[in-house]
Protein backbone atom coordinates (compact mmCIF):
# COMPACT_ATOMS: atom_id res chain seq x y z
CA UNK A 1 0.00 0.00 0.00
CA UNK A 2 1.27 3.68 -0.92
CA UNK A 3 -0.03 6.60 0.53
CA UNK A 4 1.31 10.40 -0.06
CA UNK A 5 0.29 13.21 2.03
CA UNK A 6 0.62 16.32 4.31
CA UNK A 7 1.41 15.90 7.56
CA UNK A 8 -0.01 17.29 10.88
CA UNK A 9 2.10 16.82 13.81
CA UNK A 10 1.36 15.94 16.95
CA UNK A 11 3.39 15.41 20.38
CA UNK A 12 3.28 12.21 23.14
CA UNK A 13 0.87 10.89 25.13
CA UNK A 14 -2.05 11.81 22.59
CA UNK A 15 -4.98 10.10 24.35
CA UNK A 16 -8.28 8.49 22.86
CA UNK A 17 -9.95 11.70 24.96
CA UNK A 18 -8.40 14.04 22.37
CA UNK A 19 -8.71 11.74 19.57
CA UNK A 20 -12.00 11.87 19.85
CA UNK A 21 -13.74 13.24 22.97
CA UNK A 22 -15.65 11.49 24.87
CA UNK A 23 -19.15 13.66 24.00
CA UNK A 24 -19.26 12.44 20.83
CA UNK A 25 -19.51 8.93 21.45
CA UNK A 26 -23.28 8.32 21.45
CA UNK A 27 -22.54 8.68 17.82
CA UNK A 28 -21.39 5.68 15.02
CA UNK A 29 -22.05 7.89 12.17
CA UNK A 30 -18.31 7.84 11.20
CA UNK A 31 -19.14 11.46 9.16
CA UNK A 32 -20.03 12.41 12.30
CA UNK A 33 -17.17 10.95 14.35
CA UNK A 34 -14.56 12.58 11.58
CA UNK A 35 -16.03 15.77 11.87
CA UNK A 36 -14.85 15.73 15.91
CA UNK A 37 -11.95 14.38 15.15
CA UNK A 38 -8.70 15.74 17.37
CA UNK A 39 -10.94 19.07 18.30
CA UNK A 40 -9.73 19.26 21.70
CA UNK A 41 -5.61 19.55 20.55
CA UNK A 42 -6.22 20.80 16.60
CA UNK A 43 -9.77 22.38 16.74
CA UNK A 44 -8.75 22.86 12.96
CA UNK A 45 -7.67 19.52 12.03
CA UNK A 46 -11.28 18.07 10.68
CA UNK A 47 -11.97 21.10 8.13
CA UNK A 48 -8.01 20.72 6.86
CA UNK A 49 -7.27 17.60 6.87
CA UNK A 50 -7.84 16.23 3.21
CA UNK A 51 -7.59 12.63 2.27
CA UNK A 52 -4.70 11.00 2.01
CA UNK A 53 -3.22 13.07 5.07
CA UNK A 54 -0.97 11.72 7.41
CA UNK A 55 -0.51 12.15 11.15
CA UNK A 56 2.91 12.16 12.63
CA UNK A 57 3.35 11.80 16.25
CA UNK A 58 5.79 11.17 19.42
CA UNK A 59 5.32 8.37 21.80
CA UNK A 60 2.48 6.73 22.94
CA UNK A 61 -0.27 7.59 20.16
CA UNK A 62 -4.04 6.64 21.47
CA UNK A 63 -3.39 5.73 24.71
CA UNK A 64 -6.17 5.82 27.20
CA UNK A 65 -9.26 4.19 27.23
CA UNK A 66 -10.25 1.31 24.46
CA UNK A 67 -12.78 3.52 22.49
CA UNK A 68 -12.44 2.09 18.92
CA UNK A 69 -13.89 5.19 17.86
CA UNK A 70 -10.73 7.05 17.95
CA UNK A 71 -9.44 4.99 15.01
CA UNK A 72 -12.61 5.11 13.46
CA UNK A 73 -12.39 9.00 13.82
CA UNK A 74 -9.36 9.56 12.19
CA UNK A 75 -9.61 7.33 9.01
CA UNK A 76 -13.16 8.91 8.26
CA UNK A 77 -11.56 12.02 8.67
CA UNK A 78 -9.20 11.13 5.54
CA UNK A 79 -6.20 10.18 6.78
CA UNK A 80 -4.00 7.36 5.36
CA UNK A 81 -1.42 6.33 7.83
CA UNK A 82 0.04 7.50 11.28
CA UNK A 83 3.26 7.11 11.90
CA UNK A 84 4.73 7.61 15.41
CA UNK A 85 7.58 6.78 18.18
CA UNK A 86 5.28 4.11 19.37
CA UNK A 87 1.27 3.29 19.82
CA UNK A 88 -0.36 1.88 23.04
CA UNK A 89 -1.14 -1.08 22.20
CA UNK A 90 -5.19 -1.36 22.43
CA UNK A 91 -4.91 1.68 19.71
CA UNK A 92 -3.21 -0.14 17.85
CA UNK A 93 -5.11 -2.82 17.19
CA UNK A 94 -8.15 -1.05 17.44
CA UNK A 95 -5.97 0.70 14.49
CA UNK A 96 -5.27 -2.69 12.64
CA UNK A 97 -9.20 -4.09 13.21
CA UNK A 98 -10.70 -0.98 11.50
CA UNK A 99 -8.39 -0.95 8.57
CA UNK A 100 -5.96 2.10 9.50
CA UNK A 101 -2.45 1.99 8.65
CA UNK A 102 0.24 2.63 12.05
CA UNK A 103 3.81 2.50 11.49
CA UNK A 104 5.95 3.17 14.21
CA UNK A 105 9.40 4.77 13.16
CA UNK A 106 10.82 7.22 15.82
CA UNK A 107 13.40 8.40 13.03
CA UNK A 108 11.57 9.72 10.76
CA UNK A 109 9.14 11.64 13.90
CA UNK A 110 12.15 13.17 14.13
CA UNK A 111 12.98 13.97 11.10
CA UNK A 112 9.43 15.16 10.11
CA UNK A 113 7.68 18.37 10.63
CA UNK A 114 4.22 19.57 10.40
CA UNK A 115 3.42 20.52 6.59
CA UNK A 116 5.89 18.58 5.54
CA UNK A 117 4.47 15.95 2.74
CA UNK A 118 5.25 12.28 2.91
CA UNK A 119 4.86 9.50 1.05
CA UNK A 120 4.90 5.79 2.98
CA UNK A 121 5.06 2.16 1.14
CA UNK A 122 3.64 -0.32 3.60
CA UNK A 123 4.89 -2.93 1.92
CA UNK A 124 8.34 -1.95 2.12
CA UNK A 125 8.36 -0.28 4.92
CA UNK A 126 9.53 3.01 3.63
CA UNK A 127 8.39 6.36 4.77
CA UNK A 128 10.09 9.48 2.28
CA UNK A 129 10.00 13.30 3.91
CA UNK A 130 9.22 14.77 0.39
CA UNK A 131 10.52 18.29 1.38
CA UNK A 132 14.14 16.83 2.62
CA UNK A 133 14.04 13.91 0.21
CA UNK A 134 15.24 11.38 3.53
CA UNK A 135 13.99 8.10 3.94
CA UNK A 136 13.61 5.89 7.30
CA UNK A 137 12.86 2.11 7.04
CA UNK A 138 9.90 0.86 9.60
CA UNK A 139 8.68 -2.85 9.92
CA UNK A 140 6.32 -3.77 6.88
CA UNK A 141 3.28 -5.24 8.15
CA UNK A 142 3.44 -9.24 8.35
CA UNK A 143 1.48 -10.42 5.61
CA UNK A 144 -1.96 -11.07 7.25
CA UNK A 145 -2.14 -7.65 8.79
CA UNK A 146 -1.75 -6.22 5.60
CA UNK A 147 -4.62 -8.41 4.44
CA UNK A 148 -6.78 -6.89 7.06
CA UNK A 149 -5.60 -3.21 6.15
CA UNK A 150 -6.28 -3.67 2.27
CA UNK A 151 -9.52 -5.39 3.24
CA UNK A 152 -10.64 -2.33 4.81
CA UNK A 153 -10.38 -3.55 8.65
CA UNK A 154 -11.03 -6.87 10.38
CA UNK A 155 -15.16 -7.32 9.87
CA UNK A 156 -14.56 -6.43 5.72
CA UNK A 157 -12.10 -9.14 5.72
CA UNK A 158 -14.15 -11.56 7.50
CA UNK A 159 -16.78 -10.71 5.45
CA UNK A 160 -15.18 -11.57 2.46
CA UNK A 161 -13.80 -14.49 3.11
CA UNK A 162 -17.32 -15.75 4.34
CA UNK A 163 -18.65 -15.02 0.71
CA UNK A 164 -15.53 -16.62 -0.92
CA UNK A 165 -16.06 -19.38 1.60
CA UNK A 166 -19.69 -19.32 0.38
CA UNK A 167 -18.98 -19.36 -3.53
CA UNK A 168 -16.86 -22.17 -3.15
CA UNK A 169 -19.11 -24.62 -1.65
CA UNK A 170 -21.95 -23.80 -4.32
Amino acid sequence: MNFEGKVFRYGRDVDTDVIIPARYLNSSDHAHLASHAMEDIDPAFASAVRPGDIIVAEENFGCGSSREHAPVAIKAAGVSCVIAKSFARIFYRNAINVGLPIMECPEAVDAICAGDTVKVDTDAGVITNERTGETFTAEPFPPFIAEIIEAGGLVARTRAKIVAAKAQEA
